[in-house]
């Protein structure tokens, strides 16, 4: 069975197609051989149930299933066009189950497919977490470093900063950070940044860059003249962010970052403790 399951895997391997890009995508054409349709009007009829798969997944069909042609040899060396779609991956999972199950290629293709299918989603999964863990960090070292500029230009106690920093999301959310919280369901002891998206930090990273600039570059000094400044900087990429259809305030709050730094310390725990009973 391991054997049969090892052969199925490369051979799907094998006809797949990957471009400069590293995008992936497979023919029809050579996915219905592997999983012996003979004739493509019964093997079309198939692509068209995944495409309903597809489209009550509220994924959108064309990016899945790419229309176009592909040319075939005929007997004694002649070749012509033939109807054929690029598929990507979940394009053949939901192929393979709308397939006939009787068929044993076809069976071993909807294992195979959803087991892909499920890697890829759980790569993309921990890209995003490290774009936004990356993010989250850069955005400390900018709050950090307009901290200590703004400190010294009369704004000396924590809570003047916090009032501060305020002022970025009352401008940039069109709300106060309390009220934000509260929209979002999120603790009122815990930082929003922990909970926005990869946009979101970087908007705000931007924010305090531009800001940080401009009250260095105009040497500006007392509190009303820098929140000014932070109000402007904040205001410009609200404005920004609208232009682009992303409404700040009606974004949806995402894990929190310290339960997926929480999670990858346990995860890399576990693992050195593996390595070091296997090496034991």
């Amino acid at each position: 069975m391991a054997d049969l399951t090892n052969k199925v895997q490369k051979t799907f391997e094998d006809i797949k197609i990957s471009d400069e890009t590293w995008f992936e995508f497979w023919s029809a054409r050579d996915l219905m051989n592997i999983l012996w349709y003979k004739e493509w009007r019964k093997f079309e009829w198939v692509i068209e149930k995944a495409k309903d798969s597809c489209k009550n997944s509220f994924q959108i069909v064309t990016d899945h299933f790419v229309g176009g042609d592909k040319m075939i040899n005929l007997w004694k060396w002649g070749q012509r066009n033939v109807e054929d779609y690029l598929l990507t991956r979940y394009a053949c999972y939901l192929i393979a189950q709308n397939g006939d199950s009787r068929k044993p290629e076809i069976a071993f293709a909807q294992t195979y497919f959803a087991t892909q299918t499920r890697k890829q989603e759980i790569n993309e999964k921990i890209t995003e977490e490290n774009k936004r863990l990356e993010a989250r960090w850069k955005l400390r070292l900018s709050e950090e470093k307009i901290e200590r500029t703004v400190y010294g230009r009369w704004i000396n106690l924590p809570q003047e900063f916090a009032s501060f920093k305020n002022k970025k999301i009352e401008t940039l959310y069109k709300m106060s950070a309390k009220s934000l919280k509260v929209k979002r369901w999120i603790p009122q002891n815990r930082a929003l940044a922990d909970f926005d998206n990869e946009v979101e930090l970087k908007a705000k990273d931007f924010i305090y860059a531009m800001t940080d600039h401009n009250i260095k570059g105009k040497n500006l000094y007392w509190k009303q003249k820098l929140e000014s400044e932070l109000v402007s900087s904040a205001k410009e990429t609200r404005e920004t962010m609208l232009k682009r259809w992303i409404v700040p305030e009606e974004l949806r709050p995402q894990e929190d970052l310290k339960l997926i730094e929480k999670r990858r310390k346990v995860l890399k725990t576990n693992t050195e403790k593996k390595r070091i009973n296997l090496n034991s």
